[in-house]
């Protein structure tokens, strides 16, 4: 009974106040759940009363119609005051919001539509049948009454089907937000300095993964040293470190390999949200793989290096007479520390672009060194007395099915190396959205795009449109992005599949808040487009209108029509860690997910961990 209450009074209001049906209602039937001196317990208000004023309100109210936006012409009295109704276990709100109380300065003064305002924007409601039956209308009347008293678990959830579309309109109306001068403390931090020190940065699961991986290569040198100590005096054949070697290389690569990255998000999102959050928020932390992958690569440089070190020395006992496989083993050696060299942070951040040459010119050099290497040991083996041909002993060597698939892991995304049709459209002087037609693209997936495929590659998140096509967002974050924006161009490069990226993992949380600046919004609107679960947004960047444009803002309170979107041009950078707690906390949301800069990024993380709260966004390596 109270919702179809709930239904005459906000929506038939609306959009019929002076139907015979609705005052019967309100007056016949409704007025024992009326408070007192409400105008439909009471009668219309008393002539210069100018007592009452509408509460303030979030956001605009639905006004897709005409007959509102005709009546805001005659201007009528005020309500008396209505006194706040006890609050009721659950259901809607005990008053209700009428827009034919309002006059139009004080529709105005409070950002009420009018008739002005619903001309010139010919749809601008927040609500529609639609929304009325998954429930959202609750959510707009709670704002609009300004009760903020009302618990989010009073207001029915938003029903969406799994795997449901988004279409992010372009007709929402969006608003510039305002930081609050006053937002909930936020909590003293879990742990001692020390313990959060080590378990949120020196140990975080990036460290732990790569810990892992290392400590079980070392368990596994200990165990080929024991046993060749009981069966080779001499110490381990060198085959059993060349295959630990290749066993590590391959991992290292798999874990970069597009189809391998897409499988583990795959099975990590079938996650159920029956599951506890500590199980959930721990299988979230799996865009931090790329542990895995330096753990490995380390492990594998350990190796070889005791590979050269008994090579070497049976090479100087004249036990192994092969001058050509200690050449080449150097140079191996070589190429492995260098790429080694050029993967730390420091270096890789502060030449990008000599980093990938490094990583992908050294690297495919050293796997064909490390065949040539393979394949003359194994030859030098098969002139020994008694050894089997080179034939047998090349498909008996492990090491030689595990370079097989390394090669197959590289040239993998080379065959699918090709040139596609761009559609550039310019925002400002600052961004640009560059569309692509050449393929349907899902949610939360990236792709990367070049000019020159053998010098260097950009990741960008796409964001997926209901024609079938997608786009992505280029800000001005260097010289190449710099040149995208003033140079638009009308073909790009591509390579390999598009990639699921961080925000993939939003997917096993029932509710989640998003914190992004800048360019970030890209990644949060490919999510948006389908996740299935209630979402905050918290986006701050300067200028959002004029840089990115008005689509783009569109979408962006489509997707969230309470979106808190800061220009820092206008308010300054906020405290984005105490504006992400008040989000968490108001919505009642189970994980922060942020997308920035690396140092905000790290910021927001660890103030949200350091207290409890499941946070996660990109890691360098990730």
């Amino acid at each position: 009974m109270e919702y179809i209450d709930y239904f005459v009074q906000s929506w038939a209001w609306d959009y019929l106040p002076n139907n015979p049906v609705v005052w019967f209602w309100s007056t016949a039937i409704e007025p024992e759940n009326q408070a007192p001196g409400s105008p439909s317990a009471e009668g219309p208000p008393p002539a210069g009363d100018s007592t009452w004023d509408p509460p303030p309100m979030s956001r605009q109210p639905s006004l897709d119609h005409g007959t509102v936006a005709a009546s805001m012409d005659e201007v009528k009295e005020p309500d008396p005051v209505l006194p706040t109704p006890p609050r009721r276990a659950s259901g809607p709100p005990a008053r209700y919001f009428r827009p034919e109380n309002l006059d139009l300065a004080r529709a105005n003064s409070l950002g009420y539509p009018t008739e002005e305002s619903y001309l010139e924007e010919s749809d601008t409601s927040f609500s529609s049948y639609e929304d009325l039956e998954k429930g959202i209308a609750p959510i707009l009347v709670q704002h609009q009454l300004g009760a903020k008293h009302v618990e989010v678990s009073d207001i029915p959830p938003i029903k969406k089907r799994p795997g449901h579309t988004v279409n992010l309109s372009y007709d929402s109306t969006w608003r510039i937000s305002v930081p609050p001068k006053e937002v909930p403390a936020l909590p003293s931090k879990k742990e001692r300095r020390i313990w959060r020190r080590l378990r949120y940065t020196i140990l975080a699961v990036y460290q732990r993964l790569f810990t892992i991986a290392f400590t079980a290569n070392i368990i596994g040198l200990i165990i080929v040293l024991v046993r060749a100590r009981n069966n080779h005096p001499s110490g381990p054949p060198s085959s059993a470190l060349a295959t630990a070697t290749s066993v590590n290389v391959t991992v290292a690569i798999a874990m970069r390999q597009e189809y391998v990255i897409n499988a583990l998000y795959d099975i990590c999102c079938l996650t159920p949200h029956s599951w506890p959050l500590r199980i959930r928020r721990l299988i979230a932390k799996l865009y931090e793989f790329g542990g895995v992958h330096s753990g490995c690569a380390i492990s594998a440089v350990v190796w070889f290096i005791l590979f050269a070190a008994f090579v070497t020395r049976d090479y100087s006992n004249n036990t192994f007479d092969a001058l050509g496989v200690i050449i080449v083993t150097y140079i191996l050696l070589f190429l492995f520390l260098a790429i080694c060299l050029f993967s730390i942070p420091k270096f890789r951040f502060k030449s990008h672009n000599l980093f990938e040459a490094v990583h992908r010119f050294a690297g495919w050099l050293a796997v064909a060194l490390f065949w040539v290497d393979i394949l003359l040991v194994l030859n030098f083996q098969s002139k020994l007395p008694g050894s089997d041909s080179l034939g047998i002993l090349v498909v008996k060597a492990p090491a030689f099915w595990f370079l097989l698939l390394i090669t197959f892991l590289i040239v993998l995304p080379w065959t699918r190396l090709r040139k596609v049709d761009a559609f550039p459209e310019k925002l400002s002087n600052h961004a640009i959205q560059i569309h692509f037609k050449y393929r349907k693209m899902g949610p939360v997936l990236g792709i990367r795009i070049t000019h020159n495929p053998m010098t260097e590659w950009h990741s960008f998140a796409t964001i997926p449109s209901s024609d079938g096509s997608f786009s992505l967002i280029v800000s001005d974050a260097g010289d190449w992005t710099k040149k995208q924006i003033m140079q638009p161009a009308n073909k790009y490069w591509i390579r390999g599949i598009p990639i699921a990226g961080v925000l993939r993992m939003a997917y096993v949380f029932k509710r989640i808040v998003v914190v992004t600046t800048g360019s970030g919004i890209g990644p949060v609107l490919s999510m948006l487009h389908s996740f299935p679960m209630p979402c905050r947004i918290l986006w701050s960047t300067p200028n959002p209108q004029q840089t990115y444009g008005e689509k783009i803002m569109q979408q962006v309170a489509s997707a969230d029509p309470d979106a808190m979107i800061i220009n820092t041009r206008a308010s300054g950078r906020p405290d984005m860690v105490a504006l992400a707690y008040h989000l968490f906390v108001e919505s009642k949301a189970e994980a922060v997910f942020t997308i920035s800069n690396p140092s905000l990024t790290r910021k927001v993380v660890y103030g949200m961990e350091s207290r409890g709260i499941p946070a996660y966004g990109p890691v360098w390596d990730s």
